[in-house]
């Protein structure tokens, strides 16, 4: 029987293959717990309250439809089409039209056969109204009484069917605990419905329901859920920011002389305001017993590095151990060179420490750091493994934070003495929408660098497409000739059947060969970590011309050589990578230039989206559109940060939703923590290291 209401596809079993007991496959979809269930809400509502007839359908709007079978033909065009006439009660005709169908459709589409047709009308050239694989009723299905409330139309998964979720979720609704938790006064003020009403409301509007606001999810039963969701967000960030404040267990640290002084008085340079305005936060914290909870945002090259070491002298300064720890060995180690220049000449004792030192190696420098006999520690997840430990960390410092996952930020936290607290310090080089950091940071205090230190060249953008390959080579080999530096990033490692994408080995290969008075460089993931650092180490002394690579040189990485940044196949990309990408260059005086290579089929949404970033230098800019484009999940990397995605609200539609719950939170924290305690628990109770994070 052709339908449209096929939200996942049911795969045909293999031989032998033996169809998943049904727990399993409502398993696959997160559905274990009649909590689950309540809160496994409509993608979107079917109205089969009411028959519409032909004479009031609209363009575009889904509608219920009923009528005789006139005539049933197959035609064979590019591709075979079943079309069925079906005639009103009234004499009007209406088209239905099926691409994919059974063979034996045909003959079920028997004239005479009465049927109820559910979908999108549009009228045809022909002045027809058109259904293209409606929702077909026949039978007794066409006979019986209309339903009585709107039909929510849930998120399916392989082999589960609309039928199952709605009788499973009815089951739900009536077993569950619906007590609602949130006092009756903060109801009144947010102005909700209870909330046991709303979700039984959700899961079975009541007739008179708004189809248009159940279906654009602006109902006051939506609105109810999402400020749920928000409250149990900001419930449990402003519990741990309000416990981290209850702690007077961090190191105090006293007035930046010392060290701090003498670094800052050997600068070539002066800080930037916004710089200083960052420290003048961060020597605050660090003067309280209070650990420090800061993240320090800002756009490439703002000097987020400088700021976190003149934090580290502070601490040092005060008789602590440091530690600055990066997502990768490429980052790690850029890091130890640089703040090894500017800190060994000051009497700092470093340490590197990465997961590819030899064993005696590895072993001496955990060895340095138990002891006390070393200052500031730089590396990677290498510092929190169980081996490691510190004689007396008073700070430690987390780059690109949002790579690491809750659990691999707090290990460093942990790591004071017994008793003790270390002050945290995160840093970032993707600027977080005021949303965002609303939402998924509340528990932080945030500091932005909105500055950049003068000198720096801004960046050309370019767009350009990619049958223009041969000039694009040939304007690297004349930049080259200038004694200019040229990174060309790729998006896969090697071929791909599934990716027609150019690989940075092809890539590499290929500029070799158009290219043979360049030195053409290559580095990605898959080397191993001395490979990466000697290729990046030869980059950056000159020694190569072009570095083909993937994003391994995202962040951190700094040639202030380097002008031309190539990045082919830039649709693959998210807004905010490409932005850190055109980062790498414009680090010195020469004028610099990006180049996005795009694919010659892109689309015209595609290209307006590569224009966000070809018109924009604001990083903050960029990040509201990629936040848009990618969602909070996927921005944030929540699978690997290990907070939760938000399911039901909308960052962008909802801010003040996130402003609302801001203030309730606290509030309700206040005035009942107990119930608003439960309440975040009963919300995250699929994601219980959440709330413990």
């Amino acid at each position: 029987m052709p339908s449209n209401d096929r939200p996942a596809p049911n795969r045909r079993l293999a031989k032998g293959e033996k169809l998943a007991p049904l727990n399993e496959r409502l398993a696959r979809l997160g559905l274990v717990k009649d909590w689950d269930f309540v809160l496994h809400l409509p993608l979107r509502y079917e109205d089969l309250t009411r028959v519409t007839p032909f004479s009031e359908l609209s363009e575009g709007v889904n509608a219920l439809v009923e009528g005789t079978v006139t005539e049933s033909t197959v035609r064979q065009a590019q591709w075979r089409v079943l079309t069925v006439i079906i005639t009103s009660d009234e004499g009007e005709r209406m088209q239905l039209r099926f691409l994919h169908f059974y063979p034996s459709s045909q003959k079920r589409f028997a004239p005479g056969v009465r049927l109820r047709a559910y979908g999108s009308a549009r009228m045809t050239q022909h002045g027809i109204w058109e259904m293209v694989h409606p929702k077909i009723f026949m039978g007794e299905a066409a006979d019986q009484a209309l339903e009585e409330t709107l039909t929510p139309v849930y998120p399916t998964g392989e082999n589960v069917t609309q039928p199952v979720l709605r009788k499973r979720i009815a089951r739900a609704l009536l077993d569950v605990d619906l007590i609602d938790l949130m006092p009756q006064s903060l109801r009144r003020s947010l102005d909700v419905p209870d909330l046991a009403v709303a979700l039984r409301n959700l899961h079975r509007p009541k007739p008179d329901a708004d189809f248009a606001a159940y279906s654009n999810k602006t109902a006051p039963e939506w609105r109810r859920v999402k400020l749920d969701e928000l409250l149990a967000q900001q419930i449990t960030l402003e519990k741990a920011r309000r416990d981290r404040r209850s702690l007077q267990a961090a190191p105090l640290f006293g007035c930046p002389d010392g060290l701090y002084a003498r670094f800052l008085a050997r600068l070539p340079f002066a800080l930037t305001g916004a710089q200083q305005r960052v420290l003048k936060d961060i020597l605050a914290d660090l003067a309280r017993s209070t650990p420090m909870h800061r993240l320090v945002q800002g756009d490439v090259g703002c000097g987020k590095t400088i700021v976190a070491a003149l934090a580290c002298l502070q601490a040092v300064d005060s008789g602590r151990q440091t530690a600055l720890m990066a997502p990768t060995e490429i980052l790690a180690e850029q890091h130890y060179n640089k703040l090894r220049d500017w800190l060994e000449p000051l009497g700092l004792r470093m340490l590197w420490l990465a997961g590819s030192l030899k064993p005696a190696e590895k072993a001496a420098a955990q060895e340095a750091v138990r002891t006390g006999a070393v200052d500031l520690v730089v590396g990677t997840h290498a510092l929190i493994q169980e081996a490691v430990t510190f004689k007396n960390l008073g700070l430690a410092v987390v780059d690109e934070q949002h790579r690491f996952g809750v659990a691999q930020r707090l290990r460093l936290r942990e790591c004071a003495q017994s008793g003790s607290y270390v002050h945290l310090l995160m840093l970032s080089a993707t600027p977080i929408p005021r949303t965002l950091a609303m939402s998924y940071l509340a528990d932080l205090d945030v500091s932005v660098i909105d500055e950049l230190p003068e000198g720096r060249s801004p960046v050309v953008t370019k767009l350009v497409n990619l049958t223009r390959l041969e000039e694009v080579t040939a304007a690297v080999g004349n930049a080259v000739g200038q004694k200019k530096q040229c990174y060309w990033v790729c998006p896969l490692v090697e071929e791909s059947e599934q990716l027609a994408l150019t690989a940075a080995t092809h890539r590499a290969e290929t500029l070799a060969r158009n290219l043979p008075e360049c030195r053409i460089g290559l580095v990605h993931g898959a080397m191993s970590a001395a490979d990466k650092a000697a290729v990046m180490h030869a980059f950056s002394a000159q020694k190569l011309d072009v570095l083909v690579a993937t994003t391994v040189i995202e962040v951190g990485v700094d040639v202030p050589n380097a002008s031309v940044m190539i990045i082919e196949h830039a649709e693959r990309f998210g807004l905010s990578q490409l932005h850190q990408l055109r980062g790498r260059v414009g680090r010195g005086a020469v004028q610099s230039v990006c180049i996005l290579l795009y694919d010659p089929q892109l689309t015209a949404q595609g290209r307006e989206r590569l224009r966000v970033i070809k018109n924009n230098t604001d990083g903050f800019a960029i990040a509201r559109a990629d936040l848009a484009l990618r969602g909070p999940g996927e921005f944030m990397g929540a699978r690997q940060s290990g907070v939760p995605a938000l399911r039901f609200s909308d960052l962008e539609n909802d801010a003040p939703l996130i402003e609302l719950a801001r203030e309730a939170a606290k509030r309700w924290l206040s005035e009942d923590p107990d119930s608003a305690e439960r309440h975040a628990r009963r919300w995250y109770q699929a994601a219980p290291d959440y709330l413990s994070a």
